[in-house]
């Protein structure tokens, strides 16, 4: 795939100070902000490497790593499928996505951080109760939060895959709906999360002496019809992981949505879901995009992908049965020798000749006072 032409580093270099002036984000927002600013670029430092076999020479800047930034996602997605692929199930796997209305964004924005935590403990809870009630097992679920919209409005949501399979009350592992089409029954699962999650928000509201101002909104909420969306099972445990890296390590914008970068504003592309999905571009301002984007940017370590029931660390040991593909003598691998057989690319294979390797021959310090720093005159706590 080609490098795109514009970047969200180049979106926060041009306009990141005029949006810090104009919101005074919090100090861990705009060290992201930094972070993705100085990512694969000298500030970061780096190392020059030389060819073996053709005398090429190159500078390769670090990068910075950062969750939201979208040039450090590949590598840690592809590791994270690998590592699913040793203990998904050889069972049916099915796709839930919770979903809460719009309106719920005034509170979500009060504290996105219990806000987002309250969703989790929400979903599980369902999914747990639907389990015990239709099957009379504990089933589990991988959940992973999203948080936009294709506009990068806020839209949060969490994606589940939830296998056909569970413990008993007596602890032992049964297999369900070998031939229903649906895990659970769609129009039962909205008004049980709309239920459970309205009274979380209500009781913490309360606490905050904040219920008052919300009263009225919560209940418009609770009048309204939620949205669960549920898919049919897939196939094998090998489709079910790739399908799920898909979402796993997304951010808000990729930059190959990008198209131009302008003082008038930003161009990208997004797909229209009332128009059969078509492919559109839109235009923001460059600090409403930003605005926009920092709303994604999740609280300090915050956990975004949860494992529960029997996906869950401490229960591997009692579904080792179920596993579709079974305990192997592990070879050992450095992260680098895993991303090559993963991904295919070799960094260590020299660009122009194809036939080299790069060896590194001198290390580059990081600057010291760079000068695509962004600062803020009102420093927030986080």
């Amino acid at each position: 795939m080609e490098r795109p032409q514009f970047e969200v580093a180049q979106i926060i270099e041009r306009f990141g100070q005029q949006y810090i002036e104009k919101y005074h984000p919090n100090s861990f927002i705009v060290r992201t902000l930094d972070a993705l600013q100085k990512c694969r670029t000298s500030a970061l430092g780096g190392h020059k490497d030389f060819c073996d076999f053709c005398g090429e020479e190159r500078i390769s800047y670090n990068s910075c790593g950062n969750r939201h930034c979208p040039k450090c996602q590949g590598a840690k997605q592809a590791l994270w499928v690998d590592d699913r692929m040793n203990d998904a199930l050889d069972v049916k796997y099915f796709h839930i996505v919770f979903t809460v209305p719009e309106e719920l964004n005034q509170i979500c924005l009060l504290g996105s951080k219990q806000f987002y935590k309250s969703l989790f403990e929400c979903v599980w809870s369902v999914l747990l109760q639907f389990g015990y009630t239709h099957y009379g097992i504990e089933s589990g679920a991988i959940c992973v939060l999203h948080t936009w919209g294709q506009n990068i409005s806020l839209h949060p949501h969490i994606h589940c895959i939830v296998p056909a399979a569970g413990l008993t009350l007596s602890g032992n592992l049964k297999r369900i709906t070998k031939r229903g089409k649906y895990l659970y029954p769609v129009l039962m699962l909205s008004p049980a999360l709309r239920s459970i999650l309205l009274k979380k928000l209500k009781r913490q509201l309360r606490q905050n002496n904040q219920l008052p101002k919300y009263q009225s909104l919560l209940n418009e909420v609770w009048k309204k019809e939620w949205v669960v969306h549920c898919e049919p099972p897939f196939g094998n445990a090998q489709q079910i992981v790739k399908y799920l890296g898909q979402y796993t390590h997304r951010i808000a914008i990729s930059n190959h949505r990008i198209e131009n970068i302008a003082d008038s504003g930003i161009t990208f592309f997004y797909k229209d879901y009332r128009d059969n999905s078509r492919i559109k571009p839109t235009t923001l301002t460059g600090v409403e995009f930003l605005r926009r984007f920092c709303m994604h940017i999740l609280p300090k370590r915050f956990v975004k992908i949860r494992y529960y029931g029997i996906l869950s660390s401490k229960q591997k040991d009692r579904v080792k049965s179920l596993l579709a593909k079974k305990p192997e003598t592990k070879v050992k691998e450095t992260r680098q020798e895993r991303i090559v057989r993963l991904t295919g690319f070799d960094p260590c294979r020299c660009p122009v000749c194809k036939t080299g390797f790069m060896h590194t021959i001198e290390l580059l310090p990081k600057i010291r006072a760079p000068s695509n720093v962004l600062y803020t005159t009102k420093i927030l706590s986080c």
